[in-house]
């Protein structure tokens, strides 16, 4: 009967149009569902078997604030977030994935916490000279990549179709591929390539200097935010309320500091102007 019930107020929160009222009902039940989808620094199980990353620390973090003490993760893979949130999975995609325009009509946005660069992982010494989508396409690298990243359309701009490029599960894997030699470079987020190459003490490969890659034509920095479904507008009003006190107390960046970002990846940019 209570799943009945819970059923009939989504239905009727989503018609009224009225913000919806998910977060009276983790106020109630004491625990938000996160999804998420194994990528480090942004969210992962790790060695001890404890939910952590960048994403996890701030919702730990802001739903306490907001009367919901308890996380619960939910992992999955990157591409089945926005469809495990629309279905009702969980309640908060918590994986530091990009806005961008497509996602925007099936999400709500947060404001992004970050804004990044991307960076590649190569064979040490770069003996190819790969600093940029330019240089893979002209150079006729291997390249690789993470199922469902932004990456892939940054390589389609300068012409590397998605059936031309490996796409593999997560940084590591893709590590793994360049030293064995099944791409000549990896590609993904600067502060994700950095931390792989280091925490793994690679003696094969390097990370390049971070770039600007571009879309539609123009330098498009990435950033990252939670994402809830479409009707939840209270939730994510209250979510940004918080979110942006920690990046004026600098409580947000000393998080994310603790996970490899550095100052110039903290942005004040807002979900709105990401969309539009």
């Amino acid at each position: 009967m209570l799943g009945a019930t819970t059923a009939c107020s989504r239905v009727s929160s989503a018609d009224a149009g009225d913000g919806g009222d998910l977060l009276e009902r983790l106020k109630a039940q004491g625990t938000v569902k996160l999804g998420l989808a194994g990528e480090q620094p942004y969210s992962y199980i790790d060695k001890d078997g404890e939910l952590t990353g960048t994403s996890p620390e701030i919702a730990r973090t802001i739903f306490k604030r907001l009367g919901v003490p308890k996380v619960q993760p939910f992992p999955t893979e990157f591409n089945s977030l926005i469809p495990g949130l629309n279905s009702q999975q969980f309640d908060v995609v918590a994986a530091g994935m990009y806005i961008t325009p497509d996602r925007c009509k099936q999400v709500l946005f947060a404001d992004p916490e970050y804004e990044m660069r991307d960076a590649f992982i190569v064979r040490k010494g770069n003996p190819k000279n790969l600093h940029n989508y330019e240089d893979v396409k002209k150079s006729g690298a291997k390249l690789a990549t993470g199922t469902g990243y932004a990456e892939i359309g940054y390589a389609a701009e300068v012409g590397i179709k998605e059936s031309e490029i490996l796409l593999l599960p997560d940084q590591l894997a893709g590590l793994l591929a360049v030293e064995q030699g099944r791409a000549d470079v990896f590609t993904g987020t600067a502060v994700t390539v950095r931390n792989v190459v280091r925490q793994t003490k690679s003696k094969k490969a390097e990370f390049t200097a971070a770039f600007t890659p571009k879309l539609d034509g123009k330098p498009d920095l990435g950033t990252g935010a939670f994402a809830f479904r479409s009707v939840e507008t209270k939730l994510r009003d209250a979510f940004n309320r918080e979110l942006h006190k920690m990046k004026k107390s600098g409580e947000l960046f000393r998080i994310m500091k603790g996970f490899g970002f550095i100052e110039e990846e903290m942005t004040d940019m807002t979900a709105k102007e990401r969309c539009a």
